[in-house]
């Protein structure tokens, strides 16, 4: 009798650490048809559409005193072909490159080790209804870690993930709420090139929301590859702001994005701004978009306008079908931005179609 005490009391003490802790396997799959028309039509299966395909793994332990530790690792997953060739991965097996951190919080917020998403980029690029994925989306933070860099070499932006970083995230004061992140350059005897800092300021409250970002990353070239030859500093800001109506939500941005020096010898300057808008219909979600990019390089300006209409009908809280319309125009004979594949048409445009099917556990 007494030995049978003794293991229920040690099976019960067991529950109650495991109770403390907690590990979440985590994921989106998404893939669909795209069809671009260009200069030369293309048509394929693609994913991440809607949402970014991934897996990730995360989990908490409850340290007592209203500390916890925690853990991020997040890969990306490509559909099409079943390769890991996303969010900045360098292979095509799986790397954990959208999201890789540990940290403790509590009262005092959260502080991380890392690498992730910068608070400058989550901060303000949540407002694109597109999600920054597909045909559709917000091309003011094309950078280093995205497809369309190694085809489109003018500077937009620092990366949109930030590597040997440190990341503090504030606790949320009467809706304010601070990101931070601090990456190492982690070059020897030039401890300040690669170095990047960024912050994210965001305030919500009801219906209104608003985000405030600025970013720098130290001598470096677009994507920071530090074994390339060092040229100026990549600088941004961008503000972005969402009023919820009811049946309708308003969504808009503006970025700046400058680097100096640009292939050591002249200014590179990206502005851009979106108007968007997205309404309940039924079971789904009604998306408009319109953007501007403005690129300025040795004196010349290269424009474009971009439209984007989409519609996500919900099957289920996981799952949902979706269909996405885009339109691309470059102004004045410039060729600077894109859609993706099959290059542009002799007046600059490209449009696309995609539709697919997500699905989230």
């Amino acid at each position: 009798m007494k030995k049978s005490l003794i293991a229920l009391a040690v099976l019960a003490a067991s529950g109650a650490a495991m109770a403390q802790s907690s590990v979440t396997l985590f994921g989106v799959v998404d893939a669909g048809v795209t069809y671009v028309n260009g200069k030369d039509n293309w048509s394929g299966v693609t994913s991440g559409n809607q949402l970014t395909s991934r897996i990730g793994f995360r989990g908490t332990e409850d340290l007592g005193g209203g500390l916890k530790a925690n853990f991020w690792l997040e890969a990306g997953l490509n559909l099409d072909n079943g390769d890991g060739k996303s969010g900045g991965a360098s292979g095509t097996g799986l790397e954990f490159k959208r999201r890789s951190t540990v940290g403790l919080q509590g009262g005092f917020g959260e502080v991380r080790l890392g690498r992730e998403l910068t608070a400058a980029y989550s901060s303000v690029a949540r407002y694109d209804p597109f999600g920054s994925v597909g045909l559709g989306y917000n091309r003011m933070w094309v950078a280093g870690d995205t497809a369309e860099s190694s085809t489109n070499t003018t500077a937009k932006a620092p990366n949109i993930r930030v590597s040997n970083a440190v990341t503090y995230v504030s606790p949320s004061f009467a809706g304010f709420k601070v990101g931070v992140n601090y990456g190492f350059g982690e070059i020897a005897g030039k401890s300040s090139d690669a170095r990047y800092l960024g912050a994210g300021l965001t305030y919500d409250n009801g219906p209104v929301s608003v985000g405030l970002a600025a970013e720098q990353l130290k001598q470096n070239t677009l994507g920071g590859n530090s074994s390339a030859s060092i040229n100026g500093d990549l600088t941004a800001w961008a503000l972005g702001a969402s009023y919820d109506f009811g049946v309708a939500k308003l969504l808009g941005t503006y970025r700046s994005a400058k680097h100096e020096n640009y292939s050591g010898v002249n200014d590179n300057k990206n502005n851009g701004y979106m108007l968007a808008v997205t309404a309940p219909v039924g079971p789904g979600l009604v998306k408009a978009s319109y953007n501007r990019y403005e690129n300025k390089l040795a004196g010349a300006t290269a424009k474009a306008d971009q439209f984007g209409l989409g519609y996500v009908y919900s099957l289920s809280k996981r799952t949902s079908v979706y269909g996405t319309y885009a339109y691309l125009k470059n102004k004045d004979g410039s060729s600077v931005y894109s859609l993706g594949s099959g290059g542009l048409k002799s007046n600059g445009s490209q449009q696309g179609v995609q539709v697919g099917i997500t699905h989230a556990f």
